[in-house]
């Protein structure tokens, strides 16, 4: 059996033994019919809230936010027709805002490839600056004891417009919805401390759970503090076509787009998998290795203890150098020590995070990585490099022979995610 993985912007095929694989992928969702048609309808039929033209009046400045690369948000497609709704107001009241986070800055040519050339040539463009205190504004203190500072920018603009697409999210539950101001538009430290030690070991900070998640609860939180009045998430498919659209009040949308994409990426299995083999969906989720957590993440839900993930993921950006994802991988010698040093952290340290929940993973099974790094980059990252996942899974499949009876080899269990974290697994019988 051959399956295209996910892979870069051109995919992966990869041969498997047919008999001993389960092929575990989103209920494939088709694009809409029209996308321009159905975002202008959502605009003008929103859900809980006014339309969008008679929410903003042409005196008004407004923001908007937008994702940044690392997302596959088509805002190219998305933002024209917003503003489009937003023609009364001048252009020059507007605001576009990319959702940096701690990521890099983009490019002009990033830009251009992400708004369209139209856009960025007739709207003024921000870059969010997580690090510049001066471009904050201080809203006080969460309920978990957490500072909080958001774009100065966006909070005092009369209209305030979220825009972003609804994925599974490895700790927040899901994207889109509030995650566009904590962590998009947020300072630094209010968001290393939303991502702290204790707060990504609670047991509900994981994927598809909303609801006592205190990641997603600090999230809405700061939204409320912040009060967008405006929200455009949509959903996509793996060939990057929006499947739906869902606009209006913040809460209300978000929540209706969480339950449309839960119904096609939450898949049932039964039990645990010998190897599990997964993406990280993709350009341009699969830009560089700390990103790719978020696929090994997924893949870590369904293999056995003491198994095998077998991840496919690009990485043409690196590990990356910026922020300290690489630095703390490489402090350690073993998973168990990363884990000792996180935990004792006094305070939070960039993307801690990202390693901590690695961390996690490797003391449960091993992770061979496919991509374009150097061997000794991925094995830095306590990773296992291969060139050939079809005979890395020959060789996982011969060690395993050698530990059981021969005549029980029909008994390994293989699992491949092509779409990676656009598929969330989990076990019959419990809550999906």
């Amino acid at each position: 059996m051959k399956i295209k993985l996910a892979f870069g912007q051109s995919g992966l095929p990869v041969e498997f033994c047919d008999q001993r694989v389960d092929l575990i992928e989103p209920c494939f969702l088709d694009g809409l019919a029209d996308e321009t048609e159905a975002v202008r309808h959502a605009l003008v039929h929103p859900i809980a809230s006014a339309p969008l033209r008679e929410i903003a009046l042409g005196t008004d400045s407004v923001a908007i936010i937008f994702s940044d690369r690392t997302r596959p948000m088509p805002s190219d497609r998305v933002l024209p027709a917003i503003l489009s709704e937003l023609d009364q107001v001048p252009r020059e009241r507007i605001t576009l805002i990319n959702a940096l986070g701690t990521h890099r800055p983009n490019t002009p040519q990033e830009l251009e490839a992400m708004l369209g050339r139209n856009i960025l040539a007739n709207y003024r463009v921000v870059q969010h600056n997580p690090q510049d205190r001066n471009s904050m504004i201080y809203l006080g203190k969460s309920r978990f004891g957490n500072e909080v500072r958001v774009n100065r920018e966006f909070f005092q603009a009369k209209v305030k417009i979220l825009t972003g697409f609804i994925e599974p999210h490895f700790f927040a539950g899901f994207s889109g919805g509030p995650k566009s101001v904590l962590l998009g538009v947020a300072a630094f430290d209010s968001i290393l401390r939303n991502h702290s030690a204790s707060m990504i070991d609670n047991p509900n900070s994981t994927w598809g759970i909303l609801e006592g998640n205190p990641i997603q609860e600090e999230m809405r939180e700061v939204a409320e503090l912040v009060k967008p009045d405006f929200l455009v998430n949509v959903t996509l498919n793996k060939d990057r076509a929006i499947t739906g659209v869902f606009a209006g009040d913040w809460k209300a949308a978000h929540a209706a787009g969480c339950a449309f994409i839960k119904e096609s990426v939450m898949r049932p299995v039964e039990k645990p998998y010998d190897v599990v083999v997964t993406t990280n969906s993709g350009f341009p989720l699969d830009l560089n290795l700390y990103q790719t957590v978020k696929g090994i993440s997924a893949a870590a839900r369904i293999v056995k203890e003491g198994g095998a993930i077998v991840v496919a993921s690009e990485c043409s950006d690196g590990v990356p150098e910026h922020g300290n994802f690489r630095e703390l991988l490489r402090a350690r010698k073993s998973p168990q020590e990363l884990l000792e040093m996180i935990r004792s952290f006094k305070e939070t340290v960039h993307d801690q995070w990202q390693v901590q929940i690695l961390a996690k993973i490797l003391m449960k099974s091993r992770v061979y990585l496919f991509s374009t790094l150097g061997a000794e980059e991925v094995r830095a990252a306590h990773l296992i490099p291969t060139r050939d996942i079809s005979i890395a899974l020959r060789q996982l499949l011969d060690e395993w022979g050698r530990r059981r009876d021969r005549r029980d080899c029909d008994e390994f269990r293989v699992a491949v995610m092509p779409e990676g974290p656009q598929t969330v697994p989990y076990f019959l019988g419990t809550a999906g």
